[in-house]
């Protein structure tokens, strides 16, 4: 080879070398670590930042929200399932088939698009911890790769109390466990916490699904006075979330990662409610009140769920935003965070609030959805900003929200003009 064409090879060499560097690694410096902390069975009314009662306290989850952005009106879906098949592929259930907690088998990752994948395609390193027991196809390590799951370590629901005590994880295909003196939710925190940091070089990201504080009421590490299988054992549940969310905090500090990482903490659907000693305040009040119904019931309560976004770097100082979010639009706001996007054809239902992040205004959602398709009293609705309409015609004011609707006059011109903006996306969504 001659000299000029050992020159006009390294030319080329040195453009093509200069224009990756200009596309990927530039965009990579400016996309966030995103980890999702999904709490199960958390709602507003056991986090005190949300005006949450005695006996709940949540100082660190408190403070955090406190330098977030935090959005108040955020919905799930009425219980786990569908709330996780949501998150996971940002459509409604009616999509994807997983309409309650026995048709998890309907979201298959060898058909369908899911938050995971799309993350380790957008150049992220990928992680699941926690809760996986009401979704499926997750057993092996292949199943974790199809997943999008570079590594895991999940509880998957074996029959058995072991997600606290006597834990028994599925860890990159391999089931381990621990003995009766390990607490589950430490296990896992370790496992997120070795990730980041043998990722701290390259961006990451993490499907946190905290096992507390659904049931059993057990025990903590903390408990002065244990008491299991105990309603009591409710506050002392959240009390450890809520220490295990301030030491997370400290990890990434301690692994420099803290400005960089966007953390969204969020719940899977409304408080549990203990009819039974609903008097004594089982479950929690806002402020003395009672809100409209718990998990699984049809409603407010069932459904709106804590949720706010720290990101150091981008959100500097704390601020409210009142748009209406749910669970649907978590993938898309990932996506464009991570400077990808979904397939041009994919019928997802969720909108991104990258925009609101970054302090712009966007193009908030006008309407919130949530069901529960069970055979008995299934749960159908779609709520704006001041209306509420059920699959069964009953429309209310949302005025009182989230304590209870309020019916109204259908005569009245803007509820007659309500009812047929909500029945026509009820309509669309079926």
């Amino acid at each position: 080879m001659t000299r000029l064409s050992l020159l006009f090879a390294f030319v080329i060499a040195c453009q093509f070398t200069t224009a990756q560097a200009a596309t990927q690694p530039t965009t990579r410096r400016q996309s966030p670590n995103i980890v999702l902390i999904l709490c199960d069975d958390l709602g507003i009314t056991n986090i005190g930042y949300c005006g949450a009662d005695a006996p709940f306290r949540t100082p660190h989850i408190d403070a955090l929200a406190k330098q977030s952005l935090r959005f108040d009106r955020c919905f799930s879906a009425p219980i786990c399932g569908p709330t996780r098949a949501q998150i996971m592929t940002g459509q409604y259930s009616f999509r994807h088939g997983v309409i309650d907690n026995a048709t998890a088998a309907k979201l298959n990752p060898a058909e369908d698009l899911v938050m995971p994948q799309v993350m380790r395609k957008a150049g992220y390193k990928t992680a699941g911890a926690g809760k996986w027991s009401q979704l499926e196809y997750l057993v092996t390590k292949e199943d974790g790769n199809r997943w999008g799951f570079d590594e895991f370590m999940l509880w998957t629901g074996f029959g058995t109390d072991d997600r606290y005590w006597a834990p028994r994880f599925n860890h990159n295909g391999t089931v381990r466990s621990w003995d009766d003196k390990t607490y589950g939710p430490d296990v896992l925190q370790q496992f997120v916490v070795e990730f980041m940091a043998n990722h701290r070089d390259e961006p990451f990201f993490v499907y946190y699904s905290h096992p507390i504080p659904h049931a059993p009421r057990a025990r903590t590490p903390d408990s002065a006075n244990p008491s299991p299988d105990r309603w009591e054992m409710y506050a002392d549940q959240v009390t450890y979330l809520d220490k295990q969310v301030g030491l997370f905090v400290k990890e990434l500090e301690r692994l420099g990662l803290r400005d960089n990482t966007l953390i969204l903490f969020t719940g899977d659907n409304g408080a549990v409610f203990n009819e039974s000693v609903r008097n004594g305040g089982i479950g929690g009040t806002i402020r003395g009140r009672w809100l409209d119904g718990g998990k699984g019931s049809a409603g407010e309560g069932a459904c709106r769920v804590p949720m706010f976004v720290s990101w150091p770097a981008v959100i500097r100082e704390g601020r409210e935003c009142n748009d209406l979010i749910d669970c649907s639009d978590f993938l898309p706001t990932f996506c464009e965070l991570a400077g990808t996007a979904l397939p041009p054809d994919y019928a997802h239902d969720g909108r991104s609030f990258a925009p609101q992040i970054r302090g712009q205004k966007g193009t908030p959602r006008e309407w919130v959805y949530a069901a529960l398709h069970r055979s008995q009293d299934p749960i159908r609705w779609v709520r704006d900003d001041h209306w509420r309409l059920t699959g069964g015609g009953v429309l209310t004011s949302v005025q009182n929200a989230p304590y209870g609707d309020i019916h109204v006059n259908d005569s009245e011109p803007k509820a007659k003009a309500a009812r047929i903006r909500l029945q026509g996306v009820l309509d669309s969504l079926k």
